[in-house]
C-alpha cells in the first residue's frame, strides 16, 4: 500500500516525539482514510512535503518569500501523487531554489497540519482563462532536514525573494511557530 510507508514513519515519529503524538494521530487517520491523500483534489486536505533547508555549514537556513501567501517560510509544496515524501522535499527544495540539496536524514524532522483557506482564482477575461476557486482545506506536512551542497541559490517563479537566514535572526523573518520549533528540533539533531 503507498502509505505505509509514511505511516511507519509516523508511528516512530509519534515516539520520538510525544508531546505531539495528537497531531501524527490524525495525520495517521488521515492517511488510513483517504485513498488519494497524496493528490491535490483530495479534500478536506492532502500531503505536503517541505525542507528546513539549512547551508553547507548547517548554521542558516533558506526561506522563501512566498508569493501566494506572500510570507517567508520554508521552501515546499504538493506531493502531486507522490507517496515519498522525502522526495518530494528534495524535488521542491531543488526546484525552488536552483539549489543541489541531500537529505540530513530519512527520518521526518517535524510534522504540521495547517489549515490553508478558500481561496477565489481570477480569470483572465483578455486570455480566455477562467479556474474554480480552490476550496478551503488541510495541509497535512512533513518536514525533512536537508542540506545544501553550495550556497548559491536562483530565485523561482514562485517565491518574490529567498534568503539565507541566520538562526539568531530567524524571528525577524517569522513567527511561525512551526518553523520556531524545527529550528529547536535542528539544534538537538546539530548536538547529538
Amino acid at each position: 500500500m503507498h502509505r505505509n510507508k509514511l505511516i511507519g514513519d509516523l508511528e516512530a515519529y509519534r515516539v520520538r516525539h510525544p508531546g505531539e503524538a495528537a497531531t501524527a494521530d490524525r495525520f495517521v487517520d488521515f492517511l488510513r482514510g483517504h485513498r488519494r491523500c497524496f493528490h491535490r483534489d483530495c479534500l478536506p486536505g492532502h500531503v505536503t512535503a517541505s525542507a528546513w533547508l539549512v547551508d553547507p555549514s548547517g548554521d542558516r537556513t533558506l526561506l522563501t518569500h512566498h508569493r501566494k501567501l506572500n510570507r517567508w517560510l520554508q521552501p515546499g509544496g504538493h506531493c502531486d501523487g507522490e507517496p515519498d515524501t522525502l522526495r518530494t522535499a528534495l524535488r521542491e527544495a531543488a526546484e525552488e531554489s536552483g539549489l543541489k540539496v541531500e537529505a540530513c536524514s530519512e527520518a521526518p524532522l517535524d510534522i504540521d497540519i495547517h489549515f490553508i483557506p478558500a481561496r477565489v482564482l481570477i480569470a483572465s477575461r483578455i486570455a480566455g482563462l477562467t479556474r474554480d476557486a480552490e476550496p478551503a482545506h488541510f495541509h497535512y506536512d512533513v518536514r525533512y532536514a536537508l542540506r545544501a551542497k553550495s550556497d548559491d541559490f536562483a530565485i523561482s517563479e514562485e517565491s518574490h525573494a529567498l534568503a539565507w537566514v541566520d538562526f539568531a535572526d530567524l524571528a525577524n523573518y517569522t513567527r511561525e511557530p512551526s518553523i520556531l520549533r524545527m529550528l529547536t528540533k535542528w539544534r538537538l539533531v546539530r548536538a547529538t
